[in-house]
């Protein structure tokens, strides 16, 4: 008889070979917004005082986008994705920014190539290795027949989508130390873009990760909650790096802190950003169109959004409601619904000619490259001939 293991490893060597590649990086020109939108900048707002703003939707979203022997059937859910983002742009009311999780298989990376957002960022790839990783052990034994097999099979599944320019890319996974179970399978961890939005005096830094699972790792709980303390300590080591502190930055995506106080309290301690669930509780002025139960309704989703206030351009969530959750005329056709968070972005005085891009510019000529710059684009490319994402 053939042990288990190697039937696994047959299985999903087998399965998962259909696994597609993520997409490749491709940007608008600095300064430019996206032209299936009709060209469409974003509004700037002047109050009476001088102050000046103006608004962006950041969408986070796990589309289910995994392979036989994972799921089956998806194909036809991950193309509806795709196309009622793309008539949402035809229409000019689709997110400006999609952090998308487990876009793992080939429909899924053409879920997302069709929404037809001219900046796309991946995460990292299935061969890269991490740059932050902790030394501490699991505890427990490595379990073959649990996924830890010690190589990854798929990569991150992680991809920045954006009608604003990228002007630079970081990413790293998490380490082969840090992870449990199936999920080891996968090359999870964050990538970072930095946006630079039409009249904003500054690049906008928007993170995307996707972190272990609880009881779908199929291991012990000290082994997966072991392996998301390693994660979370990981991100902060990543964004501490890679990050620019003066300018404000959105972190969201698949947290796996469900349920688990645990999980979110020691997540809480390394990353004491504004988390937009707890944010908009107690505040009028963030309208909520999300049915929201109990003290702590952040415990009751895996897909949270953090947010960190910049030097000069001040961030604040002013609406927050889902997408994608089986509403009339929003489908569900994933097992996680989307989370869509609109912040408002405000700073006095006159913004630069170009706005981030002149931001950013200016950093460069000062000799000080923009966030990720080392690790993505050194300069705006257009369409799909850029290199790809590794």
């Amino acid at each position: 008889m053939i042990p288990g293991r190697i039937l696994l490893g047959a299985a999903l060597t087998l399965g998962l070979a259909g696994c597609g590649s993520l997409p490749r990086f491709r940007t608008l020109p600095c300064g430019g917004v996206d032209a299936g939108d009709g060209d469409r900048p974003p509004a700037t707002q002047v109050s009476a005082s001088g102050e000046r703003s103006t608004t962006i939707d950041v969408l986070t979203y796990n589309i289910e986008g995994l392979q036989w022997p994972a799921r089956s059937g998806r194909g036809r859910d991950l193309v509806g994705i795709g196309r009622i983002l793309r008539d949402l742009r035809a229409a000019g009311t689709a997110p400006d920014v999609v952090l998308f999780q487990e876009v793992f298989s080939r429909a899924a990376v053409r879920g997302v190539v069709a929404t037809g957002y001219p900046s796309l960022a991946s995460g990292p790839s299935r061969t890269r290795r991490s740059v932050y990783s902790q030394d501490d052990r699991l505890p427990g034994r490595a379990k073959l027949a649990k996924g830890e097999l010690g190589v990854r099979l798929m990569s991150s599944g992680l991809v920045i989508a954006s009608r604003f320019a990228i002007t630079g890319v970081a990413r790293d996974p998490y380490s082969r130390r840090a992870c449990a179970g199936f999920d080891c399978l996968s090359n999870k961890g964050v990538v970072l873009a930095t946006l630079a939005v039409p009249g904003v005096p500054e690049g906008i830094d928007i993170a995307n990760t996707h972190m272990n699972a609880r009881k779908a790792s199929k291991v012990a709980p000290a082994r997966h909650r072991a392996a998301h303390r390693a994660q979370t300590r990981e991100l902060e080591a990543f964004l501490a790096a890679r990050r620019t502190p003066s300018r404000p930055m959105i972190l969201g995506g698949d947290f796996n802190m469900r349920r688990s106080p645990a999980r979110f309290d020691d997540f809480r301690l390394h990353h004491p950003f504004g988390l937009v669930h707890e944010y908009c509780q107690t505040r009028a002025a963030c309208a909520v169109s999300l049915s929201w139960d109990g003290d702590a309704p952040w415990l009751d989703t895996q897909d949270l959004q953090f947010f960190a206030q910049g030097t000069r351009v001040r961030i604040v969530p002013v609406a927050v409601r889902a997408m994608f959750d089986g509403a009339p005329g929003s489908p569900k056709l994933s097992d996680h619904d989307g989370l869509l968070v609109r912040y408002r972005l405000s700073w006095t005085g006159d913004a630069p000619p170009g706005g981030g891009c002149a931001w950013i510019a200016e950093l460069r000529r000062a000799g000080r490259p923009a966030a990720g710059q080392a690790d993505g684009p050194t300069r705006a490319t257009t369409g799909d001939r850029s290199a790809p994402t590794r």
